[in-house]
């Protein structure tokens, strides 16, 4: 396994399944900016990334496409965000097959739950953003919901909300919930743009990895927090990682955990021998450079193929 840059030349082998990855598109129509760390943001530019991808994702003739949330970003002013929102999907559907997304909290910044997944073609019972699917029997898809327990996007007396505040109010002593300042190691993880999964939804993900071990099917975990701390710095993991992979780890059949939200490459490989891949960010690329890819799945391995600023990378399967 390892990086490189430009296109990873796959083996000549065929692969069980063909399919499209970006993150972190983040559009807005407003002039660059920074992030809180200073690093620069493209808002307008990242559409461009996108349309590029769609483009090259076609002549490939990829099965799908997976978007690994927040379509646009949270500076977006918020008369305009449903505007901005649709110019994104409208994007998305220029591709020639199905775009399974995921939430992310730029999304939450700006739309509620109950206007936000019908536009993203998220089949919701409750306001839930996760699913699975298999586009081939082999391999089965499972996307989380990594805002399930959340202070963004619910009601303010939504149980799921109430208990996000809780648990920030206990963990996090800042008056500004999405400081992680005085907080050490990965107590870092507990602010205000990250959540949980639940206890039904974790209940939900071991119902789903059973099945899939019962049908030999290699699984690909996606959600837009990461799961591992060796993939991710502290401050953008999921609160309750540890007991989501407690769930992954009781099975052989999840083979990678694919995220954003860091906006920055990243990987590792957990102690199961579960591989972890965060993918840069689509937002952040300067003018003329891009960050989406494609992935091809074999038997034993997978193989990402990424422009630019996402690296390309071999990932052997354990």
């Amino acid at each position: 396994m390892g990086y490189g840059n430009g296109f990873f030349s796959a083996p000549a082998k065929q692969p069980l399944i063909s399919f499209g990855v970006i993150a972190d598109v983040q559009y807005a129509d407003i002039p660059d900016g920074r992030s809180f760390h200073g690093v620069p943001r493209y808002y307008r530019h990242s559409l461009l990334v996108l349309q590029r991808a769609v483009r090259h994702w076609n002549e490939k003739k990829l099965k799908f496409v997976i978007n690994f949330g927040d379509i646009i970003d949270g500076f977006c002013p918020k008369e305009h965000s449903l505007n901005a929102l649709q110019k994104v999907v409208d994007e998305f559907g220029a591709f020639n097959g199905p775009v399974y997304h995921m939430i992310g909290n730029h999304c939450l910044y700006n739309l509620p739950r109950e206007k936000l997944l019908p536009l993203l073609n998220i089949s919701s019972q409750d306001g839930r953003a996760y699913y699975d699917f298999c586009p081939v029997p082999e391999v089965r898809f499972v996307v989380l919901d990594g805002y399930d327990i959340s202070a963004l996007g619910w009601p303010e007396d939504h149980p799921n909300r109430i208990k996000a505040m809780n648990i920030l109010r206990e963990k996090n002593p800042n008056t500004n919930k999405n400081s992680p300042n005085g907080l050490v190691g990965l107590e870092r993880r507990f602010v205000m743009f990250n959540g949980a999964v639940g206890k039904e939804q974790l209940e939900w993900l071991d119902h789903v990895l059973e099945d899939a071990t019962k049908l030999n099917q290699k699984v690909v975990i996606c959600c837009h927090i990461p799961l591992d701390v060796g993939a991710s710095s502290p401050e953008p993991l999921l609160w309750n990682y540890d007991e989501v992979m407690e769930v992954i780890h009781r099975y052989n059949c999840v083979k990678i955990c694919l995220s954003g939200h860091e906006h920055r490459d990243g990987h590792s490989v957990d102690s199961y021998g579960v591989h972890h891949r965060i993918l840069g960010a689509a937002l952040e690329c300067p003018p003329g450079t891009d960050a989406f890819g494609s992935i091809d799945i074999f038997n034993d391995s997978l193989v990402l193929s990424g422009t630019d600023r996402l690296e390309s990378q071999e990932i052997i399967f354990c």
